[in-house]
């Protein structure tokens, strides 16, 4: 979500608007053009003193009473648009999702907001669940990608332990139990006998650093593992152009952008299935550790096959402004 909105505003400010944000979590900064208001009374002063032509809410997690407050807030400030992305990809399914209807309060919320982006069809029938009118709600991916450069070198460090060494396969996400990247330690054991030389990198950071670590020490194959910690951005998507499969196996996921940056660059991504998978992801049961070591023989045994980079990784901002346009101009 902080990707999406990052990208947005210097995709805006890149064509010559004016753009400022306001970050309502908890991590705070000193960042030009930001804003970092303490409270509801502060936040509710804030938006009334900027001068702008449009507010753009991006909602992660489940629809709490204080986010529903701020969308009603939003719509009540005279002379703006307000749009609604909600990042949430799990949420049509969940227990608070399975009750949408235009009769609660949420619906009522919603169908006040001037437009809506979905970040997959699940969110869009949502909306419309919940009364939204079809013209009002646009389908579009919350990433973009700036194809990385093949000249440019990876970190050192990841350099060095994939170099000459193939398969290379990249897991990214985090550190946490609902990544289940115990299954991806053990599978890799398992293919082996067939593909001695396999390497695999796992990128991110979290509670279960040191657990991981211990795990992978106790295997006689951990120099065929490394444990790399946060990877930039630029460096992660520059990995994905060099590795062999992208590995995605999760307990619970929403809409992966990681998915669809590896996609994107042509990389085989093997997944679990969350029931919102793009296509062209492989999936596997959760923690099916047969499936992802069939997957993985299967999609290695036929050689290096990636699909072209195609388009300038833009076309999801530029389906955003246009979006803006259109608000503004029916304004």
């Amino acid at each position: 979500m902080q990707t999406n909105l990052v990208a947005i505003r210097q995709y805006l400010e890149a064509g010559g608007h004016s753009c400022v944000a306001v970050n309502l979590t908890r991590f705070r900064g000193h960042v030009p053009g930001v804003y970092y208001p303490s409270g509801a009374f502060e936040l509710a002063r804030l938006l009334l003193r900027l001068r702008v032509d449009l507010l753009h809410l991006h909602f992660g997690g489940h629809l709490s009473p204080r986010l529903l407050a701020l969308a009603f807030l939003c719509t009540l400030l005279p002379g703006r648009r307000t749009v609604l992305t909600f990042h949430s990809g799990g949420y049509p399914s969940s227990p608070a999702g399975q009750t949408a209807n235009r009769r609660t309060l949420r619906g009522l919320i919603f169908r006040r907001l001037d437009g809506l982006i979905a970040v997959n069809a699940e969110i869009a029938g949502l909306y419309r669940k919940f009364g939204v009118p079809p013209e009002r709600i646009r389908t579009i991916l919350p990433f973009s990608v700036t194809p990385p450069n093949p000249a440019d070198p990876l970190p050192e460090k990841l350099r060095l332990f994939a170099a000459n060494h193939h398969p290379f396969l990249l897991s990214v996400g985090g550190l946490e139990p609902e990544y289940d990247l115990p299954l991806q330690i053990d599978t890799l054991g398992d293919i082996l006998p067939r593909f001695p030389d396999a390497r695999l990198v796992i990128a991110g950071s979290g509670s279960q650093e040191e657990e991981l670590r211990r795990r992978i020490a106790s295997k006689p194959y951990a120099d065929h593992i490394l444990l790399y910690g946060d990877l930039p951005r630029t460096a992660t998507l520059r990995a994905m152009l060099d590795c062999d499969v992208v590995l995605r196996t999760t307990l619970y996921d929403g809409d992966s952008i990681s998915v669809r940056e590896a996609l994107y660059l042509g990389a085989p991504v093997i997944a679990t299935d969350n029931g919102m998978r793009p296509p062209g992801v492989r999936l596997i049961s959760v923690s099916d550790r047969a499936a992802l070591g069939a997957a993985l023989c299967e999609l290695l045994s036929a050689g290096r096959q990636r699909a072209p980079v195609a388009g300038d990784g833009q076309e999801n901002l530029r389906q955003v402004v246009e979006f803006y346009r259109e608000l503004l101009q029916n304004g």
